[in-house]
Protein backbone atom coordinates (compact mmCIF):
# COMPACT_ATOMS: atom_id res chain seq x y z
CA UNK A 1 0.00 0.00 0.00
CA UNK A 2 1.32 3.54 -0.84
CA UNK A 3 4.12 4.57 1.93
CA UNK A 4 3.69 8.57 3.31
CA UNK A 5 7.17 8.78 5.73
CA UNK A 6 6.90 9.05 8.89
CA UNK A 7 2.99 7.80 9.07
CA UNK A 8 2.31 5.68 6.63
CA UNK A 9 -1.04 4.32 5.77
CA UNK A 10 -1.71 0.69 6.96
CA UNK A 11 -0.11 2.18 7.90
CA UNK A 12 2.38 1.64 10.67
CA UNK A 13 5.36 0.26 10.36
CA UNK A 14 6.59 -2.38 13.28
CA UNK A 15 9.86 -3.45 12.76
CA UNK A 16 10.66 -6.68 10.50
CA UNK A 17 7.16 -5.25 8.52
CA UNK A 18 8.17 -5.60 4.71
CA UNK A 19 5.57 -3.56 3.51
CA UNK A 20 4.11 -0.01 3.74
CA UNK A 21 1.58 -0.88 6.41
CA UNK A 22 1.66 -0.38 10.05
CA UNK A 23 0.25 -0.97 12.35
CA UNK A 24 -9.86 -11.27 18.72
CA UNK A 25 -13.30 -20.41 16.13
CA UNK A 26 -15.40 -19.54 19.09
CA UNK A 27 -14.78 -18.80 22.52
CA UNK A 28 -11.90 -16.69 23.81
CA UNK A 29 -9.86 -15.88 20.88
CA UNK A 30 -7.16 -16.52 21.96
CA UNK A 31 -5.25 -19.63 19.99
CA UNK A 32 -1.67 -18.64 19.22
CA UNK A 33 -0.34 -19.28 15.57
CA UNK A 34 2.33 -20.29 14.44
CA UNK A 35 3.63 -17.67 12.35
CA UNK A 36 6.51 -18.90 9.27
CA UNK A 37 8.71 -16.46 7.40
CA UNK A 38 10.47 -13.81 8.78
CA UNK A 39 7.98 -11.95 10.52
CA UNK A 40 8.03 -12.22 14.28
CA UNK A 41 4.60 -11.85 16.03
CA UNK A 42 4.27 -8.62 18.19
CA UNK A 43 3.63 -9.25 21.88
CA UNK A 44 0.68 -8.83 23.82
CA UNK A 45 1.14 -8.15 27.34
CA UNK A 46 -1.61 -10.09 29.14
CA UNK A 47 -0.16 -12.00 31.84
CA UNK A 48 -1.83 -15.12 33.33
CA UNK A 49 -4.70 -13.98 35.12
CA UNK A 50 -6.03 -16.38 38.06
CA UNK A 51 -9.77 -16.93 38.19
CA UNK A 52 -11.87 -15.05 40.84
CA UNK A 53 -15.11 -16.34 39.87
CA UNK A 54 -17.50 -17.23 36.81
CA UNK A 55 -16.39 -15.38 33.50
CA UNK A 56 -14.15 -12.67 35.44
CA UNK A 57 -10.62 -12.39 36.19
CA UNK A 58 -8.19 -11.03 37.96
CA UNK A 59 -4.46 -10.58 38.23
CA UNK A 60 -2.36 -12.20 40.55
CA UNK A 61 -1.72 -10.95 43.71
CA UNK A 62 1.69 -10.18 44.18
CA UNK A 63 3.55 -10.73 47.37
CA UNK A 64 5.54 -13.90 48.56
CA UNK A 65 4.03 -17.45 49.56
CA UNK A 66 3.72 -18.46 52.97
CA UNK A 67 6.10 -20.24 54.63
CA UNK A 68 6.06 -23.63 54.30
CA UNK A 69 7.67 -26.32 57.02
CA UNK A 70 9.78 -28.89 55.52
CA UNK A 71 8.32 -31.84 55.53
CA UNK A 72 10.52 -34.84 57.51
CA UNK A 73 12.28 -37.30 56.10
CA UNK A 74 10.30 -40.58 55.61
CA UNK A 75 10.90 -42.48 58.24
CA UNK A 76 12.85 -46.22 57.72
CA UNK A 77 11.30 -49.58 58.27
CA UNK A 78 10.81 -50.13 61.80
CA UNK A 79 13.99 -52.09 63.78
CA UNK A 80 13.87 -54.49 67.07
CA UNK A 81 13.95 -52.49 70.07
CA UNK A 82 16.00 -53.98 73.23
CA UNK A 83 13.84 -54.25 76.64
CA UNK A 84 10.50 -55.57 76.83
CA UNK A 85 7.74 -54.14 76.23
CA UNK A 86 6.09 -53.49 73.22
CA UNK A 87 2.55 -53.21 72.46
CA UNK A 88 1.44 -51.33 75.73
CA UNK A 89 3.56 -48.91 74.42
CA UNK A 90 2.60 -45.39 72.60
CA UNK A 91 4.07 -44.59 69.29
CA UNK A 92 7.23 -42.51 69.17
CA UNK A 93 9.45 -40.32 66.45
CA UNK A 94 12.79 -41.19 67.59
CA UNK A 95 15.00 -37.85 65.42
CA UNK A 96 18.57 -39.39 65.30
CA UNK A 97 21.49 -37.81 63.61
CA UNK A 98 23.07 -38.90 60.66
CA UNK A 99 27.19 -37.81 59.45
CA UNK A 100 26.92 -37.24 55.90
CA UNK A 101 28.47 -39.37 53.61
CA UNK A 102 32.15 -38.43 53.58
CA UNK A 103 32.82 -37.47 57.33
CA UNK A 104 33.89 -39.57 60.04
CA UNK A 105 33.65 -43.04 59.22
CA UNK A 106 33.03 -46.59 61.10
CA UNK A 107 32.92 -46.23 64.85
CA UNK A 108 33.87 -42.60 64.38
CA UNK A 109 30.56 -41.32 63.46
CA UNK A 110 28.35 -39.41 66.13
CA UNK A 111 24.99 -38.75 66.48
CA UNK A 112 23.47 -35.86 67.57
CA UNK A 113 21.21 -35.35 70.93
CA UNK A 114 17.95 -37.60 69.85
CA UNK A 115 14.81 -37.21 70.73
CA UNK A 116 11.60 -38.59 71.07
CA UNK A 117 8.39 -37.34 70.83
CA UNK A 118 4.88 -37.78 69.82
CA UNK A 119 3.21 -35.08 67.96
CA UNK A 120 -0.37 -34.65 68.76
CA UNK A 121 -2.69 -33.12 65.96
CA UNK A 122 -3.19 -30.14 64.20
CA UNK A 123 -1.22 -26.79 62.83
CA UNK A 124 -3.40 -24.66 65.71
CA UNK A 125 -3.39 -26.85 68.38
CA UNK A 126 0.60 -28.46 68.30
CA UNK A 127 1.98 -29.73 71.11
CA UNK A 128 5.14 -31.57 71.43
CA UNK A 129 5.31 -34.24 74.25
CA UNK A 130 8.72 -34.91 74.30
CA UNK A 131 9.96 -38.35 76.00
CA UNK A 132 13.47 -38.57 76.38
CA UNK A 133 17.41 -37.38 75.10
CA UNK A 134 20.20 -38.86 75.01
CA UNK A 135 23.43 -36.74 75.86
CA UNK A 136 25.46 -38.08 72.62
CA UNK A 137 27.03 -35.53 70.83
CA UNK A 138 27.53 -35.68 67.38
CA UNK A 139 31.64 -35.57 65.95
CA UNK A 140 31.12 -34.80 62.34
CA UNK A 141 29.76 -31.32 61.37
CA UNK A 142 26.84 -30.89 59.28
CA UNK A 143 24.61 -34.05 60.67
CA UNK A 144 21.34 -34.32 59.15
CA UNK A 145 18.34 -35.98 61.09
CA UNK A 146 16.22 -38.18 59.71
CA UNK A 147 12.82 -39.80 61.31
CA UNK A 148 12.94 -43.15 62.69
CA UNK A 149 9.42 -44.66 63.83
CA UNK A 150 9.91 -47.21 67.22
CA UNK A 151 7.69 -48.53 70.07
CA UNK A 152 9.19 -47.31 73.49
CA UNK A 153 9.78 -49.89 75.16
CA UNK A 154 11.42 -50.29 79.28
CA UNK A 155 12.08 -46.51 80.44
CA UNK A 156 15.11 -48.10 81.53
CA UNK A 157 16.48 -48.81 78.06
CA UNK A 158 20.12 -47.52 77.84
CA UNK A 159 19.82 -45.55 74.81
CA UNK A 160 16.45 -43.58 75.94
CA UNK A 161 17.57 -42.92 79.93
CA UNK A 162 15.68 -42.40 83.03
CA UNK A 163 15.86 -38.49 82.70
CA UNK A 164 15.87 -35.52 79.79
CA UNK A 165 18.18 -32.86 78.81
CA UNK A 166 15.86 -30.11 80.50
CA UNK A 167 17.50 -26.81 78.83
CA UNK A 168 18.03 -28.44 75.82
CA UNK A 169 13.54 -29.16 75.55
CA UNK A 170 12.76 -25.53 76.89
CA UNK A 171 14.81 -24.19 73.88
CA UNK A 172 13.51 -26.29 71.36
CA UNK A 173 9.93 -25.68 72.71
CA UNK A 174 10.89 -21.81 72.18
CA UNK A 175 12.11 -21.87 68.49
CA UNK A 176 9.17 -24.29 67.76
CA UNK A 177 6.79 -21.88 68.64
CA UNK A 178 8.55 -19.06 67.50
CA UNK A 179 8.40 -20.15 63.94
CA UNK A 180 4.71 -20.94 64.61
CA UNK A 181 3.80 -17.31 65.49
CA UNK A 182 6.28 -16.18 62.47
CA UNK A 183 4.44 -18.58 59.86
CA UNK A 184 0.77 -16.88 61.26
CA UNK A 185 1.96 -13.12 60.62
CA UNK A 186 3.17 -13.84 57.42
CA UNK A 187 0.41 -15.39 56.25
CA UNK A 188 -1.94 -12.54 57.21
CA UNK A 189 0.39 -10.09 55.53
CA UNK A 190 0.47 -12.00 52.41
CA UNK A 191 -4.12 -11.94 52.39
CA UNK A 192 -3.64 -8.13 52.95
CA UNK A 193 -1.62 -7.72 50.10
CA UNK A 194 -3.42 -9.94 47.47
CA UNK A 195 -7.05 -8.04 49.41
CA UNK A 196 -4.59 -4.72 48.40
CA UNK A 197 -3.89 -5.90 44.70
CA UNK A 198 -7.34 -7.24 44.07
CA UNK A 199 -9.09 -4.11 44.50
CA UNK A 200 -6.50 -2.07 42.03
CA UNK A 201 -6.59 -4.59 39.08
CA UNK A 202 -9.66 -3.63 36.42
CA UNK A 203 -11.86 -7.04 35.72
CA UNK A 204 -12.28 -8.36 32.29
CA UNK A 205 -15.35 -10.62 31.36
CA UNK A 206 -14.53 -13.69 29.33
CA UNK A 207 -17.73 -15.16 28.41
CA UNK A 208 -19.70 -14.00 25.66
CA UNK A 209 -22.57 -11.53 25.39
CA UNK A 210 -26.13 -12.76 24.24
CA UNK A 211 -26.72 -9.59 23.12
CA UNK A 212 -24.50 -6.51 20.63
CA UNK A 213 -22.88 -3.94 21.83
CA UNK A 214 -25.29 -1.47 20.74
CA UNK A 215 -28.17 -3.01 22.98
CA UNK A 216 -25.73 -3.58 26.02
CA UNK A 217 -25.62 0.33 25.86
CA UNK A 218 -21.69 0.43 25.31
CA UNK A 219 -21.54 2.81 22.06
CA UNK A 220 -21.53 6.16 24.39
CA UNK A 221 -19.60 9.39 24.36
CA UNK A 222 -18.62 8.80 27.48
CA UNK A 223 -16.98 5.66 28.42
CA UNK A 224 -15.19 4.84 31.63
CA UNK A 225 -11.94 2.86 31.37
CA UNK A 226 -13.37 0.31 33.45
CA UNK A 227 -16.05 -0.60 31.01
CA UNK A 228 -13.60 -0.79 28.45
CA UNK A 229 -11.37 -3.42 29.93
CA UNK A 230 -14.55 -5.34 31.77
CA UNK A 231 -16.35 -5.57 28.12
CA UNK A 232 -13.48 -5.25 25.25
CA UNK A 233 -13.45 -9.49 24.71
CA UNK A 234 -17.34 -9.89 25.11
CA UNK A 235 -18.70 -10.04 21.45
CA UNK A 236 -22.11 -11.25 20.87
CA UNK A 237 -21.08 -14.64 19.69
CA UNK A 238 -25.33 -15.42 18.15
CA UNK A 239 -24.62 -12.72 15.67
CA UNK A 240 -20.79 -13.32 14.64
CA UNK A 241 -21.78 -13.51 11.04
CA UNK A 242 -24.24 -11.42 11.09
CA UNK A 243 -23.75 -8.21 8.51
CA UNK A 244 -25.21 -4.66 9.22
CA UNK A 245 -22.96 -2.79 6.61
CA UNK A 246 -24.46 -2.85 3.17
CA UNK A 247 -21.83 -2.28 0.63
CA UNK A 248 -18.52 -4.19 0.70
CA UNK A 249 -16.24 -5.03 3.72
CA UNK A 250 -12.58 -5.38 3.63
CA UNK A 251 -9.98 -6.79 6.27
CA UNK A 252 -6.31 -6.89 6.39
CA UNK A 253 -4.89 -9.49 7.80
CA UNK A 254 -1.01 -9.30 8.69
CA UNK A 255 0.99 -12.48 9.15
CA UNK A 256 3.25 -10.74 12.72
CA UNK A 257 -0.92 -10.31 14.26
CA UNK A 258 -1.66 -13.41 14.88
CA UNK A 259 -5.12 -12.60 16.49
CA UNK A 260 -6.67 -11.12 12.80
CA UNK A 261 -6.45 -14.45 11.88
CA UNK A 262 -9.24 -16.06 14.42
CA UNK A 263 -10.98 -12.82 13.68
CA UNK A 264 -11.14 -13.73 10.17
CA UNK A 265 -12.44 -17.00 10.94
CA UNK A 266 -14.97 -16.14 14.11
CA UNK A 267 -16.26 -13.01 11.88
CA UNK A 268 -15.74 -14.36 8.60
CA UNK A 269 -19.64 -13.19 7.95
CA UNK A 270 -19.47 -9.74 8.19
CA UNK A 271 -16.46 -9.64 5.37
CA UNK A 272 -17.01 -9.60 1.55
CA UNK A 273 -12.84 -9.81 1.41
CA UNK A 274 -10.18 -10.77 3.04
CA UNK A 275 -6.78 -9.68 2.62
CA UNK A 276 -3.78 -11.38 4.31
CA UNK A 277 -0.51 -9.20 4.15
CA UNK A 278 1.61 -12.07 2.60
CA UNK A 279 3.31 -11.30 -1.28
CA UNK A 280 5.73 -9.12 -3.00
CA UNK A 281 6.27 -8.97 -6.88
CA UNK A 282 10.30 -8.93 -7.83
CA UNK A 283 11.41 -7.77 -11.20
CA UNK A 284 15.09 -9.71 -12.12
CA UNK A 285 15.45 -8.65 -15.49
CA UNK A 286 13.72 -8.30 -18.67
CA UNK A 287 10.52 -10.17 -18.68
CA UNK A 288 11.59 -12.14 -15.17
CA UNK A 289 8.83 -11.69 -12.34
CA UNK A 290 9.08 -12.85 -9.38
CA UNK A 291 6.24 -13.53 -6.57
CA UNK A 292 7.54 -13.91 -2.60
CA UNK A 293 6.39 -14.38 0.34
CA UNK A 294 4.28 -17.71 -0.36
CA UNK A 295 6.14 -19.56 3.03
CA UNK A 296 2.93 -17.42 4.61
CA UNK A 297 0.49 -18.64 2.63
CA UNK A 298 -1.96 -20.97 5.16
CA UNK A 299 -4.09 -23.04 2.78
CA UNK A 300 -5.99 -24.61 5.54
CA UNK A 301 -6.97 -20.80 7.05
CA UNK A 302 -8.10 -20.13 3.88
CA UNK A 303 -10.16 -23.34 3.76
CA UNK A 304 -11.26 -22.90 7.22
CA UNK A 305 -12.78 -19.17 6.23
CA UNK A 306 -14.53 -19.59 3.22
CA UNK A 307 -16.36 -22.71 4.85
CA UNK A 308 -17.66 -20.60 7.32
CA UNK A 309 -18.31 -17.47 5.30
CA UNK A 310 -20.09 -18.23 1.77
CA UNK A 311 -18.92 -15.91 -1.10
CA UNK A 312 -16.10 -14.46 1.30
CA UNK A 313 -12.80 -13.59 -1.79
CA UNK A 314 -9.38 -14.21 -0.07
CA UNK A 315 -7.41 -11.55 -2.24
CA UNK A 316 -3.87 -11.26 -0.80
CA UNK A 317 -2.02 -8.09 -0.88
CA UNK A 318 0.64 -8.03 -3.46
CA UNK A 319 3.45 -5.49 -3.07
CA UNK A 320 6.04 -4.29 -6.09
CA UNK A 321 8.79 -4.26 -3.25
CA UNK A 322 12.55 -3.28 -4.39
CA UNK A 323 11.43 -1.62 -7.52
CA UNK A 324 13.56 1.41 -9.19
CA UNK A 325 12.43 4.11 -11.78
CA UNK A 326 13.56 2.16 -14.26
CA UNK A 327 12.05 -0.85 -13.40
CA UNK A 328 8.76 0.61 -14.00
CA UNK A 329 9.15 2.18 -17.01
CA UNK A 330 10.89 -0.75 -18.69
CA UNK A 331 7.66 -2.50 -17.62
CA UNK A 332 5.14 -0.05 -18.77
CA UNK A 333 7.08 0.48 -22.26
CA UNK A 334 7.05 -2.87 -23.12
CA UNK A 335 3.97 -4.82 -24.15
CA UNK A 336 5.99 -7.93 -24.18
CA UNK A 337 6.74 -7.05 -20.13
CA UNK A 338 3.27 -6.21 -19.15
CA UNK A 339 2.04 -9.57 -20.30
CA UNK A 340 4.55 -11.93 -18.59
CA UNK A 341 4.38 -9.44 -15.31
CA UNK A 342 0.66 -10.22 -15.96
CA UNK A 343 0.99 -14.20 -16.50
CA UNK A 344 2.92 -14.19 -13.66
CA UNK A 345 0.04 -12.94 -11.26
CA UNK A 346 -2.36 -14.84 -12.91
CA UNK A 347 -0.66 -18.19 -12.37
CA UNK A 348 0.18 -17.58 -8.96
CA UNK A 349 -3.11 -16.70 -7.97
CA UNK A 350 -4.65 -19.95 -9.58
CA UNK A 351 -2.42 -22.38 -8.26
CA UNK A 352 -2.65 -21.02 -4.77
CA UNK A 353 -6.48 -20.31 -4.78
CA UNK A 354 -6.74 -16.78 -4.32
CA UNK A 355 -9.94 -14.73 -5.99
CA UNK A 356 -7.64 -11.94 -6.72
CA UNK A 357 -5.24 -9.40 -5.28
CA UNK A 358 -4.88 -5.99 -3.95
CA UNK A 359 -2.37 -3.94 -5.32
CA UNK A 360 -0.33 -1.60 -3.82
CA UNK A 361 2.54 0.66 -5.92
CA UNK A 362 0.50 4.04 -6.43
CA UNK A 363 2.63 5.70 -3.63
CA UNK A 364 5.88 4.15 -4.86
CA UNK A 365 5.75 6.70 -7.81
CA UNK A 366 5.81 10.59 -8.33
CA UNK A 367 3.00 12.28 -10.11
CA UNK A 368 4.55 12.45 -13.41
CA UNK A 369 5.14 9.16 -13.51
CA UNK A 370 1.47 8.32 -12.99
CA UNK A 371 0.85 7.73 -16.58
CA UNK A 372 3.09 5.15 -17.06
CA UNK A 373 1.07 3.51 -14.18
CA UNK A 374 -2.20 3.62 -15.46
CA UNK A 375 -0.98 2.17 -18.73
CA UNK A 376 0.29 -0.74 -16.63
CA UNK A 377 -2.62 -1.36 -14.37
CA UNK A 378 -4.96 -0.71 -17.39
CA UNK A 379 -3.74 -4.28 -18.77
CA UNK A 380 -2.68 -6.25 -15.84
CA UNK A 381 -6.37 -5.82 -14.38
CA UNK A 382 -7.50 -6.82 -18.04
CA UNK A 383 -5.26 -10.47 -17.51
CA UNK A 384 -7.18 -10.62 -14.07
CA UNK A 385 -10.23 -10.40 -15.74
CA UNK A 386 -10.43 -12.59 -18.20
CA UNK A 387 -8.39 -15.14 -15.53
CA UNK A 388 -12.07 -14.44 -13.54
CA UNK A 389 -10.07 -12.83 -10.81
CA UNK A 390 -10.24 -9.37 -8.62
CA UNK A 391 -8.28 -6.05 -9.17
CA UNK A 392 -8.20 -3.96 -6.04
CA UNK A 393 -6.20 -1.03 -5.52
CA UNK A 394 -4.75 0.90 -2.57
CA UNK A 395 -5.00 4.81 -2.99
CA UNK A 396 -3.84 7.53 -0.82
CA UNK A 397 -6.21 9.95 0.68
CA UNK A 398 -7.35 12.63 -1.88
CA UNK A 399 -7.00 15.31 0.55
CA UNK A 400 -3.57 15.78 1.80
CA UNK A 401 -3.51 15.70 6.04
CA UNK A 402 -3.44 19.05 7.26
CA UNK A 403 -3.97 21.06 4.28
CA UNK A 404 -6.29 21.91 1.67
CA UNK A 405 -4.28 20.43 -1.28
CA UNK A 406 -5.47 17.71 -3.11
CA UNK A 407 -3.65 14.41 -3.32
CA UNK A 408 -1.27 12.46 -5.71
CA UNK A 409 -4.61 10.68 -6.79
CA UNK A 410 -6.61 13.04 -8.25
CA UNK A 411 -10.32 13.05 -9.78
CA UNK A 412 -9.11 12.96 -13.26
CA UNK A 413 -6.85 9.47 -12.49
CA UNK A 414 -10.23 8.09 -10.74
CA UNK A 415 -12.40 8.16 -13.56
CA UNK A 416 -9.70 6.85 -16.01
CA UNK A 417 -9.31 3.53 -13.53
CA UNK A 418 -12.94 3.77 -11.42
CA UNK A 419 -14.73 1.75 -14.51
CA UNK A 420 -12.03 -1.06 -14.52
CA UNK A 421 -10.88 -1.87 -11.43
CA UNK A 422 -13.02 -3.75 -8.46
CA UNK A 423 -12.06 -1.62 -5.91
CA UNK A 424 -10.02 0.90 -4.21
CA UNK A 425 -8.67 0.75 -0.71
CA UNK A 426 -9.07 4.61 0.29
CA UNK A 427 -6.56 5.16 2.97
CA UNK A 428 -8.11 7.69 5.71
CA UNK A 429 -6.37 7.57 8.25
CA UNK A 430 -3.03 8.30 9.99
CA UNK A 431 -3.83 11.78 9.66
CA UNK A 432 -1.59 13.43 12.15
CA UNK A 433 2.14 13.66 12.21
CA UNK A 434 4.54 12.96 15.50
CA UNK A 435 4.82 16.65 15.35
CA UNK A 436 1.15 17.38 15.42
CA UNK A 437 -0.45 15.11 17.86
CA UNK A 438 -4.24 14.59 17.42
CA UNK A 439 -6.67 12.57 15.79
CA UNK A 440 -6.32 9.08 13.65
CA UNK A 441 -9.13 10.55 11.28
CA UNK A 442 -11.12 13.60 11.55
CA UNK A 443 -14.73 13.10 10.57
CA UNK A 444 -14.68 15.82 8.40
CA UNK A 445 -11.57 15.02 6.67
CA UNK A 446 -12.81 11.79 5.85
CA UNK A 447 -15.99 12.92 4.03
CA UNK A 448 -13.93 15.10 1.96
CA UNK A 449 -11.15 12.58 0.44
CA UNK A 450 -15.02 10.96 -0.69
CA UNK A 451 -16.29 13.47 -1.92
CA UNK A 452 -13.36 14.99 -3.38
CA UNK A 453 -12.49 11.76 -5.10
CA UNK A 454 -15.97 11.26 -6.75
CA UNK A 455 -18.34 14.20 -6.33
CA UNK A 456 -20.99 12.58 -8.60
CA UNK A 457 -21.26 9.69 -6.85
CA UNK A 458 -20.68 7.65 -9.85
CA UNK A 459 -18.44 5.11 -9.05
CA UNK A 460 -18.56 5.45 -4.79
CA UNK A 461 -19.78 1.48 -4.14
CA UNK A 462 -15.90 0.70 -5.01
CA UNK A 463 -14.81 3.06 -2.55
CA UNK A 464 -13.95 1.29 0.50
CA UNK A 465 -13.57 4.23 3.02
CA UNK A 466 -10.11 3.10 5.25
CA UNK A 467 -10.91 2.30 9.19
CA UNK A 468 -8.39 2.26 11.56
CA UNK A 469 -8.42 -0.64 14.56
CA UNK A 470 -5.21 1.16 15.84
CA UNK A 471 -4.23 3.92 17.88
CA UNK A 472 -1.32 6.80 18.52
CA UNK A 473 0.61 7.22 21.50
CA UNK A 474 2.27 10.84 21.34
CA UNK A 475 5.31 11.48 24.25
CA UNK A 476 5.34 15.49 25.03
CA UNK A 477 8.83 14.51 26.43
CA UNK A 478 10.39 12.71 23.29
CA UNK A 479 8.12 14.52 20.97
CA UNK A 480 7.82 11.17 19.57
CA UNK A 481 4.60 8.51 18.01
CA UNK A 482 4.19 5.12 18.91
CA UNK A 483 1.94 2.84 17.11
CA UNK A 484 -0.94 1.18 20.02
CA UNK A 485 -2.89 -2.05 19.36
CA UNK A 486 -5.54 -3.75 21.60
CA UNK A 487 -3.18 -5.34 24.09
CA UNK A 488 -1.39 -2.12 25.03
CA UNK A 489 -4.47 0.43 24.73
CA UNK A 490 -6.03 -2.18 27.89
CA UNK A 491 -3.17 -2.61 29.65
CA UNK A 492 -2.54 1.04 29.79
CA UNK A 493 -6.27 1.74 30.94
CA UNK A 494 -5.68 -0.95 33.38
CA UNK A 495 -2.38 0.80 35.11
CA UNK A 496 -3.54 4.47 34.88
CA UNK A 497 -7.85 4.49 34.94
CA UNK A 498 -7.82 7.61 32.37
CA UNK A 499 -10.47 10.01 31.99
CA UNK A 500 -11.84 9.26 28.49
CA UNK A 501 -12.33 12.40 26.55
CA UNK A 502 -14.50 12.51 23.43
CA UNK A 503 -13.26 14.92 20.73
CA UNK A 504 -17.31 16.45 19.22
CA UNK A 505 -15.09 17.57 15.99
CA UNK A 506 -12.98 15.04 15.11
CA UNK A 507 -15.84 12.03 16.04
CA UNK A 508 -12.65 10.77 18.11
CA UNK A 509 -11.90 10.02 21.94
CA UNK A 510 -8.58 10.50 23.74
CA UNK A 511 -6.89 10.27 27.11
CA UNK A 512 -4.18 11.90 29.06
CA UNK A 513 -1.67 9.85 31.47
CA UNK A 514 1.80 10.02 32.59
CA UNK A 515 4.12 7.48 33.02
CA UNK A 516 6.72 7.89 36.05
CA UNK A 517 9.76 8.17 33.83
CA UNK A 518 8.25 9.21 30.36
CA UNK A 519 6.49 12.01 30.94
CA UNK A 520 2.76 13.36 29.86
CA UNK A 521 1.11 11.03 26.95
CA UNK A 522 -1.59 11.41 24.92
CA UNK A 523 -3.08 8.32 23.31
CA UNK A 524 -5.67 8.16 20.42
CA UNK A 525 -7.87 4.93 19.79
CA UNK A 526 -10.70 3.87 18.47
CA UNK A 527 -13.69 2.84 20.55
CA UNK A 528 -17.19 2.01 19.46
CA UNK A 529 -18.44 5.43 19.32
CA UNK A 530 -16.10 6.63 17.26
CA UNK A 531 -16.32 3.71 15.15
CA UNK A 532 -20.44 3.62 14.75
CA UNK A 533 -20.17 7.68 13.66
CA UNK A 534 -18.10 6.15 10.61
CA UNK A 535 -20.02 3.81 9.57
CA UNK A 536 -23.01 5.78 9.89
CA UNK A 537 -20.74 8.29 7.29
CA UNK A 538 -20.27 5.28 4.92
CA UNK A 539 -23.50 4.38 4.73
CA UNK A 540 -24.60 8.16 4.06
CA UNK A 541 -22.17 8.24 1.41
CA UNK A 542 -22.48 5.16 -0.18
CA UNK A 543 -18.97 3.46 0.30
CA UNK A 544 -17.60 0.11 1.85
CA UNK A 545 -15.19 -0.40 4.39
CA UNK A 546 -11.41 -1.68 4.37
CA UNK A 547 -10.00 -2.13 8.08
CA UNK A 548 -6.68 -2.21 8.93
CA UNK A 549 -6.59 -4.50 10.58
CA UNK A 550 -8.46 -7.31 12.31
CA UNK A 551 -5.50 -8.01 14.74
CA UNK A 552 -5.29 -4.76 15.85
CA UNK A 553 -8.90 -4.24 17.15
CA UNK A 554 -11.05 -5.20 20.01
CA UNK A 555 -13.17 -8.44 19.99
CA UNK A 556 -16.25 -6.11 20.56
CA UNK A 557 -15.80 -3.84 17.49
CA UNK A 558 -17.12 -7.09 15.55
CA UNK A 559 -20.57 -6.17 17.24
CA UNK A 560 -20.95 -3.03 14.79
CA UNK A 561 -20.30 -4.37 11.38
Amino acid sequence: MPKREPRSSKGLRFPGEPGAHGAPDTGKLTTPRRVRGPHAPRSWPHGDPTSVGPGLLLGPAPGPAPTQAPPLVPAPPQRAVRGGGGAEAGAALRLRARAPRGGASGGARGRLPAVRGVWAAGLRDMKVVLCAASSRVPKSPGAEFVTEEKRVGNPLDPEVGPRCDMPAMKALLSTLWLALACGSVHTTLSKSDAKKAASKTLLEKTQLADKPVQDRGLVVTNPRAEDVVLEHRSYCAAKARERHVAGDVLGYVTPWNSHGYDIAKVFGGKFTHISPVWLQIKRHGRELFEVTGLHDVDQGWMRTVRKQAKGLRIVPRLLFEGWSHEDFRSVWDSEDEIEELSKTMVQVAKSQHFDGFVVEVWGQLPGQEHIGLIHMLTHMTEALHQARLLAILVIPPAVIPGTDQLGTFTVKQWEQLAPMLDGFSLMTYDYPTAQQPGPNAPLSWVRACVQVLDPKAQWRSKILLGLNFYGSDYSASRGGREPVVGARYIQTLKEHRPQMVWDSQAAEHYFEYKKSRGGRHVMFYPTLKSLQVRLELARELGVGLSIWELGQGLDYFYDLL
